[in-house]
This record gives C-alpha cells, sequence and structure tokens, in this order.
C-alpha cells in the first residue's frame, strides 16, 4: 500500500519547491514475540513476562533505567525511534546499543509502515499528540495480537493525559515509569534510577531562584536583531559564582557572567545571552574559592583601590541546547539517613553545582563514589535536580578514582566488542609473499626507532644515508595501521569514536586492540613490519630537494630509549654505523629546529613529571621532572618535517577534503596577563606575532635576573595560547590554515596512526593520492571530514585532561601521609590567594591567603596593576620564589593536594616548616640549576606513557 505526501517550502530567492515523499505501508511486519504462530519469525519477545511498550520521553528521559538489567521485554515503536534519534543523537546511540543487546530483548517494530496501526494526522492534531496516538494505537495491537498467548501488554508514559486516554480509550494498563519501576519491577533501588522532573524538593524555598528564560519566539527574533547571542558557556574553575560564554559573533568574543546571571546555565551548555549595558559591565571578582565555596577571608580594597579592567557583562536568557552528562562524586552526610530523602550530590569537577536527588539509599552512598545525572533545573530552585545511575565503588580507592578520570573526561574505556577483536589478525602473525611484492622493500636499511622506555605502540622509525652526490637519504617511516583497518569496518567506527589512545599514569587505553598497537602494526626491532614510508633527498645544510611517498616493508634493527640512544651519540670511541647515523641524524635534526626558530617557532613550556613505581603495590615511590635530551628533539624534527610534508601534499590532490591541523593566532587579549606579569619582572615582551615574541622569549632568557623566570615566562606564554586543531582544508579559508606555534604555514598529523585517528584518515588520503589504495565517499566528503575533525578536537582536548588528571591523582597518592617543604614560584596573584608552581613536583595550585582568628588581623591589599597582593607589610609579586609546604588534606572524601605558605612568615597564614629552611632553599637552588652536559641515566618506569609531541 503506497500513501503519497506533498510538501512545500520556500527558498531563500522566494520562489518554492514541492517535495513529494512515497510513504509505504506493509501488512507482514511481525511483532517479534517467540511463542507467536501467526507472524512466523523469530523473536525476542517473551509473554511470560509483560511487554513494556514505552513512549518518545521516558527513551529520552529515562535511559539509565532503561539501561539496568531488569528493564527488559520490550517493544520500540519506530514513532519513538525517529524521536528519540531527532531530538538527541546521544540518547539514540545508547538506545541503539540496548536494542542490539540480545540480552536487553528489545525488538523494534515498524508502526509506520505497518497498515494496521498506521494513523494519520488529523486536522488540527499536533505532531506531538498525533505520535502519542500512534504509539498507543500500536500498544493496543501487541495486547490484542498477544491475547491469544496470554501476554500481558503495558504503556509506559510519565504524560498523565496520555496514560489517562489510554486507559480510557484503548482499555489499556498504563504506568508511570516510578510506578512500574515500584508496582511492577518491586525493586526500590530501581526508583532511584528514575529522572523526576517535576518532583517537590521540600527543602525547597518554593519561591523562584531565577528570572524565566525568553520564549522560542523571542530568542529567534533576539538573534535575529542582535539583541541576543549564542555561545558555550564555562564555569570559572577557581570561582564558582563566575563564568564566561564564547561568542563567536562578538569580537571580544568572551561576555562575562555572574551570580544569578548565569540563570541556571551547566558547564558546556549553549545558551542565549544578552549583554548588559556598558554601564553595568564589571570585571572578574579576582577570588580563588575554597573547597567549601566560601571566600572566607577579609579584603580591604579602599588601601589599594580595584583596577580590575571591566569585561562585557552579560546575563543568560535562553539554553539552546543542554550539554548534561554523568557526573561523578560523592554525597553530602544527609541530617536524616532513614527513609527516602533529598541528598546533596557533590560533583568531581567544580564547575558543576551541587546537585539534589531523592533516594532511600543515603547509608549506603557513604564514603562511596557514585553517578549522578541531572534531570532539570527549576527556576524556583537554587540547585539542578537529578537522579542516582551507578555506584562506582570506595572513595579513594586507586583503582575506582582512576575510573572517576575516565568517566569524567568522557574516555571510552570499555573492553573491545567481539565484533571488533573478531577482525583482528591470528598471531603469530608475518607478512605474505603477495604483499611483499607490492611494497617497496626497505629491509635492508639500517632503520631504528626511538622512543619512551616501556613505549610499545612504536608508530615510527628512522634511516639516513649518504647519497653519492652529497646529500643524504632520511627514511621516516611510520606505521601502516590502515592495512589492517579497512574504512567502515567495525574495528574502523570503533577507532573513529574513541578518537585517540589515552595514556594515563598506571595505564594506557588503547584506540586500537592491543595485538594492532603492541605487536603487529607496532615498528619493533628484529621483525618485518608494514610501514609508510616518507623518504626526503636532503642536502647536508638540511635543506630539502625531493620527496617520495610509498608504502613498504621494513625491518627495524634497533628499539632504542631516548636515553639510549643518546649515550650512543655522547660516546667518543663509538663509530659503529648506528652510532655514525644518530649522529648524522642529529645534526640534521639540529639544523631543521634552527630553521624552525628562524622562522618564529615558539619553544613552549609545560611542566610534566614521571612517577617511580613500586614494582609490587604500583604505588609512587618517587616523582621527578621529565628531563628533554637531544634525542627528544631529534625525533621531533623529523616528525615534525614528515607533517609538514604530508600536509602539503594531500592538500595538493585533496585541496576540499583534506585533513589538517591549524594553531590559530591568538588574540591580543590574550596576552595581556603574560605582558603584564612579564612588565612587573622588568621583562617587554613583543607579542605582535610569533617571531617577535620567540625572539623577545629568548632575550627575556639570557638576562633573566631571577631563578627559573625563563621558564616561567614561556609556561605563561603557553597559557596564552588557543587550542590547536583539525579541520577540513574546504571549510576554511587557506590564509587560515597556519599553525602558529610551529611557524608552519601548512600542518596535519601523520606519524602516529597507532594512537590518533585524524592519522589514520591522513594515511589513506596519502594512499590515495599514490595511487595504492582508493577513496571512499566519507573521504573524499568536506563536509563529513569537518564533522570528524570537531569530533577528534574533542577527544583530543579531553584526553589530555584525563592525562593531567591522572597525574593529579597519583601525586595524591605520593603525598599521601607526607608533608614536604619545597620551593613554588608564583604565577598568578588573587585577591585572596597566590597561584604558584612547584616545579619540582609539577605541581600548580593555590595558596590561600587565610589568616586563622587572631587578635591582630592584617588587612590584604590587592594591586592588579602591580600584580602584587599584600598581607600588612609582606608582599607577593608575580614570579616571587615562595617556600610551601605540600601535603594531602580530605574534603568529603576527596583528596586534594593542598599547598601552604611557609616562608616568606606571615603570622596567622604561614606554617611551621618541616625541615630547616635553609635545606629546602639548598634544593631548590640546585634544582633550578640548568641541566650539566654530562648525561644521567633515567630511571626506567615500569610503564612509561610518555608520547612524542609532533
Amino acid at each position: 500500500m503506497l500513501r503519497a505526501k506533498k510538501f512545500a517550502r520556500k527558498t531563500r530567492g522566494g520562489g518554492v519547491i514541492v517535495t513529494s515523499r512515497e510513504h509505504y505501508l506493509r501488512s507482514d511486519i511481525g511483532c517479534g514475540v517467540k511463542a507467536c504462530a501467526t507472524c512466523q519469525q523469530v523473536g525476542v519477545l517473551s509473554v511470560s513476562k509483560p511487554i513494556i511498550c514505552p513512549d518518545t520521553n521516558v527513551a529520552l528521559h529515562q535511559m539509565d533505567l532503561m539501561e539496568h538489567s531488569k528493564f527488559n521485554n520490550i517493544v520500540i515503536f519506530s514513532t519513538v525511534l525517529n524521536e528519540v534519534k531527532h531530538k538527541s543523537l546521544p540518547v539514540y546511540q545508547r538506545l541503539r546499543s540496548c536494542i542490539d543487546n540480545p540480552e536487553k530483548s528489545f525488538y523494534v517494530f515498524s508502526n509506520e509502515h505497518c497498515r494496521d496501526v498506521y494513523v494519520e494526522q488529523k486536522p488540527g492534531e499536533t505532531a506531538n499528540d498525533r505520535n502519542d496516538r500512534a504509539i498507543r494505537v500500536a500498544t493496543k495491537w501487541y495486547k490484542e495480537h498477544t491475547e491469544p498467548l496470554k501476554g500481558k501488554v503495558m504503556l509506559l508514559t510519565d504524560d498523565k493525559e496520555n496514560r489517562r486516554k489510554a486507559v480510557e480509550e484503548g482499555k489499556l494498563e498504563a504506568y508511570s515509569v516510578k510506578e512500574y519501576a515500584e508496582k511492577i519491577l518491586q525493586d526500590k533501588t530501581l526508583v532511584d534510577l528514575v529522572a523526576m522532573e517535576t518532583a517537590v524538593d521540600e527543602d525547597s524555598e518554593q519561591k523562584d531562584q531565577y528570572p524565566e528564560y525568553k520564549t522560542t519566539s523571542e530568542i529567534e527574533v533576539g538573534l535575529k536583531t542582535s539583541r541576543f547571542y549564542q555561545g558555550t558557556f564555562h564555569r570559572s574553575q577557581g570561582n564558582s559564582k563566575e563564568g564566561y560564554v564564547s561568542v563567536v559573533a562578538l569580537d571580544f568574543q568572551r561576555v562575562l557572567l555572574q551570580g544569578m546571571n548565569m540563570n541556571r546555565a551547566i558547564e558546556r551548555d549553549i545558551v542565549i545571552i544578552e549583554l548588559l549595558p556598558k554601564s553595568e559591565w564589571k570585571a572578574p571578582s579576582g577570588y580563588i574559592e575554597t573547597d567549601d565555596g566560601a571566600h572566607s577571608i577579609d579584603v580591604d580594597e579602599s588601601i589599594v583601590p580595584d583596577t580590575g579592567k571591566h569585561q562585557p557583562t552579560g546575563r543568560v536568557v535562553g539554553i539552546s541546547k543542554r550539554n548534561w552528562r554523568p557526573y561523578c562524586g560523592v554525597i553530602l552526610p544527609p541530617k536524616r539517613k532513614s527513609g527516602a530523602t533529598w541528598l546533596s550530590f557533590i560533583p568531581d569537577d567544580r564547575r558543576v553545582p551541587p546537585i539534589r536527588i531523592r533516594s532511600s539509599q543515603a547509608e549506603k552512598f557513604e564514603g562511596m563514589r557514585i553517578i549522578v545525572s541531572i534531570d532539570s533545573w527549576p527556576k524556583d530552585s537554587r540547585s539542578p535536580r537529578g537522579h542516582y545511575v551507578k555506584t562506582l565503588g570506595k572513595a579513594g580507592d586507586r583503582d575506582v578514582e582512576t575510573e572517576v578520570v575516565l568517566i569524567e573526561h568522557d574516555v571510552p574505556y570499555q573492553p573491545f566488542s567481539s565484533g571488533v577483536l573478531s577482525e583482528m589478525p591470528q598471531l603469530p602473525w608475518e607478512p605474505t609473499e603477495e604483499e611483499r611484492k607490492k611494497r617497496k622493500d626497505l629491509r635492508h636499511l639500517l632503520i631504528c626507532s626511538i622512543d619512551p622506555p616501556g613505549c610499545t605502540d612504536i608508530d615510527d622509525a628512522l634511516h639516513v644515508r649518504a647519497l653519492d652526490n652529497g646529500n643524504y637519504e632520511v627514511g621516516i617511516h611510520i606505521a601502516d595501521v590502515t592495512h589492517f583497518i579497512r574504512p567502515n569496518s567495525a574495528t574502523d567506527k570503533e577507532a573513529a569514536k574513541r578518537g585517540t589512545t589515552v595514556y594515563l599514569t598506571n595505564r594506557r587505553i588503547d584506540m586500537v586492540p592491543a595485538v594492532l598497537s603492541g605487536n603487529i602494526c607496532s615498528l619493533r626491532s628484529g621483525v618485518e613490519r608494514y610501514a609508510m614510508s616518507t623518504l626526503l633527498e636532503m642536502t647536508p645544510s638540511a635543506n630539502v630537494v625531493k620527496k617520495t611517498f610509498c608504502k613498504s616493508i621494513i625491518a627495524s634493527k634497533h628499539s632504542f630509549m631516548y636515553s639510549e640512544a643518546q649515550s650512543i651519540i655522547d660516546d667518543e670511541d663509538d663509530n659503529t654505523d648506528t652510532a655514525q647515523n644518530l649522529r648524522t641524524l642529529n645534526k640534521l635534526a639540529k639544523k631543521l629546529k634552527a630553521m624552525r626558530m628562524e622562522r618564529g617557532a615558539l619553544q613552549l613550556e609545560s611542566p610534566e613529571v614521571r612517577f617511580n613505581m613500586e614494582n609490587e603495590a604500583h604505588d609512587p615511590v618517587d616523582v621527578e621532572v621529565k628531563q628533554s635530551l637531544e634525542t627528544n628533539s631529534l625525533v621531533e624534527e623529523f616528525m615534525l618535517l614528515a607533517n609538514v610534508s604530508v600536509a602539503e601534499h594531500i592538500f595538493e590532490k585533496f585541496p576540499e577534503c583534506a585533513l589538517l591541523r591549524r594553531h590559530p593566532t591568538p588574540p591580543g587579549s590574550n596576552f595581556e596577563p603574560l605582558l603584564g606579569a612579564a612588565k612587573s619582572a622588568g621583562v617587554e615582551l613583543d607579542t605582535e606575532s610569533s617571531k617577535a615574541l620567540a625572539t623577545s622569549l629568548d632575550l627575556a632568557s639570557q638576562k633573566a635576573k631571577k631563578p627559573f623566570l625563563a621558564s616561567l615566562l614561556r609556561i605563561l606564554t603557553t597559557r596564552c595560547m588557543l587550542q590547536a586543531a583539525y579541520f577540513s582544508s574546504g571549510c576554511i579559508a587557506k590564509e587560515e590554515f597556519r599553525h602558529y606555534g610551529l611557524a608552519s604555514e601548512i600542518y596535519t598529523h601523520f606519524t602516529s596512526p597507532i594512537r590518533r585517528y585524524s592519522d589514520i584518515m591522513v594515511h589513506r588520503l596519502l594512499a590515495a593520492s599514490i595511487g595504492v589504495d582508493s577513496t571512499y565517499p566519507e573521504l573524499v566528503n568536506r563536509d563529513k571530514t569537518d564533522a570528524l575533525c570537531q569530533d577528534l578536537n574533542y577527544r583530543h582536548t579531553m584526553a589530555q585532561r584525563a592525562s593531567r588528571a591522572s597525574v593529579d591523582l597519583y601525586s595524591c597518592i605520593f603525598f599521601k601521609d607526607k608533608e614536604i617543604d619545597t620551593d613554588a614560584y608564583i604565577l598568578r596573584v588573587c585577591k585572596n590567594a597566590v597561584t604558584v608552581l612547584v616545579p619540582k613536583y609539577g605541581i600548580e595550585g593555590p595558596v590561600y591567603l587565610e589568616q586563622k582568628a587572631t587578635e591582630s588581623k592584617k588587612p590584604i591589599a590587592y594591586n592588579e596593576k602591580n600584580n602584587s597582593v599584600s598581607v600588612g607589610s609582606v608582599s607577593f609579586r608575580v614570579f616571587d620564589k615562595l617556600i610551601v609546604q605540600v601535603r594531602v588534606e580530605e574534603f568529603l572524601q576527596n583528596a586534594k593536594i593542598r599547598l601552604a605558605l611557609v616562608s616568606p612568615h606571615v603570622e596567622g597564614i604561614s606554617v611551621p616548616p618541616k625541615q630547616p629552611e635553609s635545606e629546602s632553599l639548598s634544593a631548590g637552588k640546585a634544582e633550578l640549576e640548568p641541566p650539566k652536559k654530562k648525561r644521567k641515566k633515567s630511571k626506567k618506569k615500569k610503564n612509561e606513557n610518555g608520547a612524542k609531541n609532533d
């Protein structure tokens, strides 16, 4: 049976386009019930227990319950599935996972194509009402269809009117989700999983706390007339009472929000804002909150007036899109512990406000890490409301806290599916003779890899040999991952979803299964491997005169650690071919780096530490700052060169869809904190261009009088940078391709396909361009490449943050039961604290200037213009050296690193030293001296998670 519908729409030019859509109805769509002889198909539904038919809102808002093992024997109508897909892709993907899981017994019934249940939209009936009616009609059909089998069918809906119509008109059993959990499943613990958007909190003041959002029509008009603007909301890390919105449509891009003007926005929400009149613009408060969310400090601003620069300030008037996610955290101990009660959940992410949940499991939550989802934030509530999702385990347990890191940073860490593992080659593996003949044979060359200690996922290897014309051939060989991961395979889809390998302190979350990452693709020594090779002819002065790309087969002769390769280079008595080649590569790398620096590339710094682990317990027993050797730079320079060479090539061949990477030039306002800090130290920096900045940083390093000043300036410069990002070449003007930090006009990522999906895509483009592989539709589609890039940018950012969070976790483990005095340097001054860097341990955090209750409290004076804050006669300025005490404190079962002031001594603030001050100062002096030329063999960690920075 065929139904035809016609739609008319107006074009931008004023014309009208009529679209005809054909809708087929069938009579052979089965019910999915196992015992049904009428439909004669393999079913998944059972009549021995109720068949549940949820409506769209249940699927959209109750996925935490639907994913529970007790929630099964479910019919998902195509009406519901289509609506969910249209309204929320993440929820749709979760729903599809339930459907694809045979243990869940979810069945999709195509009611929109079934002749017996299809319903037309009535005149005057809204689309939503029509869909509700379609769900009721389909549920009634299931009830009548399974009556001969004595089946029981229930409609699940939280819409009271929908339930009323189902009972009165269709004579159906209809329940709310809460009623179903309590009466049918009879499991009180499942009630906690129910999202309750309209529940009344008895602790709420029951009066409007926040202004009402503007209506949809008001927002549409406001956006068109530039009265309103849309952007992404971010709450301040240090002060929960402040946030900002990134607005692309405004020149100043950032709009400050304070207090009630944030109007229920939560981190990463897409919000609609209205700018306040300039007379109401404000400056950031300059306070850093303590864990209890209070300033807990008296600041006398009359001594030195607040010179804070006022910024564009606004208020949230609407929410375009909620980007809520599951949140990890702990429960505040409740006033009463028996019966159902409202509890306050404190998220681990300080940018998310406390969430109110209703539960009868208060005692079970004590001392535990749990997951909570937000359901709503009514205007009469101080806090958002949510529901309990899952208990992770005991707070403070290392494995539980590691899982928190992964969940909080949205890292996919589940084991690879059977579908992915079924695509893996069998071990033992070796190249086939047929494939050997297709590739350039480079097995005879003296190829070696240089990596961090413990590295098993070896992406790259190098060789160099002299040519008869006096030039050199340099080979940059990259693992040919794309040979094993074909487009649109299960492994390819999983790698695209993960985006990148995530390196934690104690483990690695692979992008591809270990059989590939640590074995078959890894360019280990002593075995034959497939590679994608970049062969460059270079002059002795490191100029590239010829480039060749090919698929090859190699046999690496050595797998060096950075320290091992450095020892060979430094050993003047070693004149083997390997040593000579390493020295040649090192000389060329130094010349490549000099040319990059001349073009204006920046040498930035970010403190990184390495933990030495106890073999049995895997507890950190020592921590040290990572030292960079010449061999680190050697590898980095050739990886950068390969990336640039491949970027130029694929852009030439695929100008509309090349996957590239750019680093935008930071706006001038980003440099203001750096320039102010540098000026207070008597240093003038030029930020007109990357070249000017690099030159002035080098001059500052030469003239630096304060210890560690050069490194601190480079660390602060790093904070001024914008995030580098992947993009599709056809979506951005060529003038915007530039990579600011590397001073390169074009760039991409090619050299790490084992751990980055971006590199896999680049390999496919390169292979297609040289005729050794074919393209496919998604590869050469500009818009799909751009959408992929956005996802990869997100995954890359979250992976970096997860790595840093893992370091913070292991710092807490290391300092547990320790109190250590050490040197620190001020990076930033605030009105109630100074933010310091502890170089020896790579720790950064606030030192609060909180005075204990004494009769002689000293006034605190903050001067933003001079980058200083004074407590009585003691002044703190940016770059000043302090002695701080590092210890671990617990707040709500969360261990946190705390820094307390030891020296200079301020009565009521400083803590007693744990060791003589002279010893700490002596240690600090030794620590800050530049590294000597003499090399010290680095300690090998059981699992070194350092990846090359290219």
